[in-house]
């Protein structure tokens, strides 16, 4: 019997309003990540959809916001450039589109910035290596929080630079 303490409701409806109830009161899901959840426990498409989409108009289900929020969250908070933020977006179903939007709140400027923190951050736990070593791991630090290539070597390089005018001052003597 429906109604039980325990047992699910008996209405595919009721079931998947209360699976994604559940799901949205720990964390914000995407409109992607919930639909997932009600096919693994066979609600019926047109059901899934229907509650669904009711979840979006009452605004119980915001993917742009979503998107929005986990750009600005894991950027500052994990330092991941767009490329990986876009891949986490389009793993949790997120509509290209709304990835793009989100992403381009990051400008290449604030990019490279968050990439010299990091390479500083790090810097000093490389001292010792040889200087390709570090350079390889700095960079490699960096290209898997997404950082395209190019990027990567040119703020490590530029690091190591500054690292050895630092250690090395020049003097204005003979």
């Amino acid at each position: 019997m429906a109604g039980r303490q325990g047992e699910p409701p008996a209405d595919p409806e009721e079931r998947a309003r209360a699976i994604c109830l559940r799901l949205l009161t720990g964390t914000p899901r995407t409109r992607g990540q919930l639909a997932e959840a009600l096919r693994r426990r066979e609600i019926p498409e047109d059901v899934a959809e229907s509650v669904l989409s009711r979840l979006e108009d009452v605004g119980l289900i915001d993917d742009a916001a979503f998107a929005d929020a986990w750009v600005e969250s894991r950027h500052h908070g994990r330092g991941l450039a767009r490329r990986a933020l876009a891949r986490e977006l389009r793993h949790k179903g997120v509509d290209s589109e709304l990835i793009d939007h989100a992403v381009e709140q990051l400008d290449q400027e604030q990019e490279e910035q968050t990439a010299r923190a990091l390479v500083e951050r790090k810097l000093r736990a490389t001292r010792g290596l040889e200087r390709d070593r570090r350079l390889r791991r700095l960079a490699g630090m960096l290209a898997r929080k997404g950082y395209p290539e190019g990027l990567a070597l040119r703020v490590v390089r530029e690091a190591l630079e500054g690292e050895d005018v630092d250690e090395y001052p020049l003097y204005g003597g003979d």
